[in-house]
């Protein structure tokens, strides 16, 4: 194929299914020849593992130890009932429960995860929303793992289904006011959600009135409702940094979508509502880093923005929370979060800060708004997920939960630093980095580097009790916070993004090398792993530094770059232009993507150890992307190490959906890593 006078030649084009949207959504549909390439590679794997089913039976053991087998979340307050959710123990999925606020009333199970699992050979359900009336519960369930959810309603009096099942919708829900209708999001012919409809119970889902649709390919939608409930909120995404909402009041789902503040070019606005103003959380006006701004519902064009929190560069505003009488915002300065509450009336303002190096925040918007209880969630690499109920007029916290470790977990074993590496151009990019107490840091020690570096996403410093299978077996475990992510404000995402993106891959190198100087590990003895868009940033690594590694994992990787963004069939591809570049239509941008591309930049040289992922149903990264990269990198490579691809046969971007199921997977992953870094003797006693 010619494109802008470069020849290109995939001579592993044929992985890729004649009809993908049908093998997406009904795997049994795959051409036979491919389904026995991906098969024999799965066997290939199977065999290879197989001497080390003793450790991976252990590792999936001692990571079920780690979960609370009948765990459940804090019960959230809405009105009459608290909901939540639980497990039984041995239990995959999730009961949905509620209880009356009166004393001494019983537990409502809602839906039963395990029970609509049950017999599915694959099972996810996204959503699941009480009517305002709290007389019907609207779930959305994958049953493929295409993420092409349906939604159905139950009565929770009776706890029958109602007939009208929506099918070929994202999953997201919004009720209207009435609790006889709801808004969903609708996936098109290439998996993009690109319209909303509205279906009111007892119709035909067939005749749903239209209440958004988006023409432009570039964007996509999502839907919320503001915090006091009043508004749907349509949220469209696009190309250069533009965002526009359209609002619906949920009081009359049947008044035409208005939009909020239009669409311009470069600016992004997310939308709260306060009596007879919009809050609204912007970059407008050159607010790299955010800033709040109110304007009148009545009137909301840009034209009205009047600053509420000034932009203040470094200071990264993540995400608003409104209440009644609180504005709560989620910041992060110096890549470390913060939590600042401001009194309306007053305008009085105090943050939640907390003393450890490294530490991830998050805010649970709740389902009331006059309260002055904010829940929050506190966790670090070596400190389990705490949930606090936080009394904003007080300025007093009450802990609500703590997550538990059934096996024993003390935080005192475990060391938490953040280190900074020097990039190429001399950025500076933070690295969390989690060791051991008794782990040898004179440079003997490997070390798993994590990365992911995109869309802004910023990869959390928080706890996650897998990681102690290797970090308890004398593994270093690092993330480097890659430019492509946020953690250090929008101007460290724009700067890994587009022409930048080689920065992103740079800074990973950056942060390998400064873990070596620092010496927690040496040249050679780094595996890197990355998922998704993270499987981008490995794959790049891999062909420009393979000499630092001794391993790569890499989980549905986004390693085809160039083919994929060259075709505007693919479910993500338009909307994506603006992240990676239009090598259709840009010469440069072709440029760009050909030259790091890690399926195009596949060459005779030695490559460290590799075990690859995909999944079948696999609606983000296809399938064929992860297996047309190993199939190159089989042929070009020069060593004789270990290189595995397994495909989920009945999964997509996620995997395995049930909580126990999943261990299999990361048990793979480990059980891998402990061979080729010959520590497999021994790590299954």
């Amino acid at each position: 194929m010619l494109r802008h006078g470069d020849t290109v030649v995939d001579e592993y084009a044929w992985l890729r299914a004649r009809d993908w949207r049908q093998a997406m959504r009904d795997p049994a549909t795959l051409e036979p020849d491919i389904r026995a390439y991906l098969e024999a590679e799965n066997a290939y794997v199977e065999a290879v593992m197989r001497p080390l089913a003793a450790l991976r039976q252990t590792l999936v053991s001692e990571m079920r130890a780690r979960i609370k087998d009948d765990d459940a979340t804090v019960p959230t307050r809405d009105g009459p009932y608290s909901y939540f959710q639980r497990y039984r123990a041995g239990g995959q999925h999730a009961l949905h429960c509620r209880r009356p606020v009166a004393a001494g009333t019983a537990e409502q199970v809602l839906v039963d995860g395990d029970r609509e699992a049950d017999g599915a050979a694959f099972f996810r359900m996204l959503s699941a929303e009480h009517s305002p009336d709290h007389s019907l519960l609207a779930t959305a369930v994958d049953r493929s793992g295409a993420e092409d959810y349906a939604i159905e309603v139950r009565d929770l009096t009776s706890g029958a289904v109602l007939p009208d099942t929506v099918s070929g919708t994202k999953g997201e829900i919004v009720w209207a006011a009435d609790s006889r209708s709801y808004f969903y999001t609708v996936l098109d012919e290439n998996h993009r959600s690109s319209k909303v409809r509205r279906h009111t119970l007892g119709s035909d889902p067939a005749g749903d009135p239209l209440v958004y649709d988006e023409t432009d390919t570039a964007y996509y939608i999502t839907i919320d409702r503001s915090e006091d409930r009043r508004f749907l909120l349509i949220t469209c995404h696009g190309h250069s940094l533009t965002t526009e909402v359209w609002a619906v009041p949920t009081d009359r789902p049947d008044t035409p979508a208005r939009s909020i503040a239009g669409r311009t070019p470069g600016v992004e606005y997310s939308v709260s509502a306060h009596g007879d103003v919009f809050y609204i959380l912007t970059n407008d006006g050159g607010a790299l880093d955010f800033k709040i701004v109110t304007a009148p519902i009545a009137d909301a064009g840009r034209d009205q923005w009047r600053d509420k929190v000034p932009h203040r560069p470094g200071r990264y505003l993540r995400q608003m929370l409104l209440f009644q009488r609180f504005m709560v915002r989620l910041e992060r300065e110096n890549a470390l979060p913060r939590i600042v509450i401001t009194e309306l009336a007053s305008r009085a303002e105090h943050a939640i800060e907390f003393a450890e190096e490294a530490y991830e925040l998050g805010l649970a918007q709740g389902y009331e708004f006059d309260t002055a209880t904010l829940r929050f969630t506190y966790g670090s690499p070596t400190t389990p997920q705490k949930v606090f109920d936080y009394d904003m007029a007080a300025r007093s916290r009450i802990l609500r939960k703590q997550q538990e470790v059934p096996s024993g977990h003390d935080p005192k074993d475990y060391v938490c630093r953040r280190l900074f590496a020097t990039s190429a151009d001399g950025a500076s990019v933070p690295v969390t980095v989690l060791h051991h107490i008794s782990a040898k840091l004179d440079g003997s020690a490997p070390l798993l580097l994590y990365g992911y570096g995109a869309y802004g996403f910023s990869i959390p410093a928080m706890f996650a009790a897998n990681r102690l299978s290797l970090v308890d077996r004398g593994f270093v475990y690092a993330i480097a916070h890659v430019r492509g992510g946020s953690e250090r404000g929008t101007g460290w995402y724009l700067d890994g993004k587009l022409a930048k993106k080689r920065h992103t891959f740079l800074d990973m190198i950056a942060a390998g090398e400064a873990l070596i100087a620092a010496g927690y590990t040496r040249a050679g003895r780094i595996a890197i792993h990355g998922a998704s868009a993270g499987g981008l940033l490995v794959g790049a690594v891999a062909n420009m530094r393979p000499d630092l590694l001794h391993a790569v994992v890499a989980d549905v990787p986004f390693v085809d770059v160039l083919n994929t963004m060259s075709d505007a069939e693919l479910p993500l591809t338009p909307p994506e232009w603006s992240e990676w570049g239009d090598p259709v239509a840009d010469p440069a941008a072709y440029a760009l993507i050909r030259g790091y591309s890690p399926y195009d930049n596949v060459r005779a040289q030695r490559y460290p150890h590799m075990l690859v992922t995909a999944g079948l149903s696999d609606p983000r990264v296809t399938y064929w992307e992860p297996a047309k990269w190993v199939a190159r990198l089989r042929a070009r490579r020069t060593d004789s190490n270990l290189l595995l691809l397994h495909t989920n046969m009945a999964a997509g971007h996620g995997g395995k959906p049930g909580r126990f199921d999943k261990l299999d997977e990361v048990a793979l992953v480990y059980a891998f890593l402990l061979h080729v870094f010959d520590l497999a003797k021994g790590a299954s006693a």
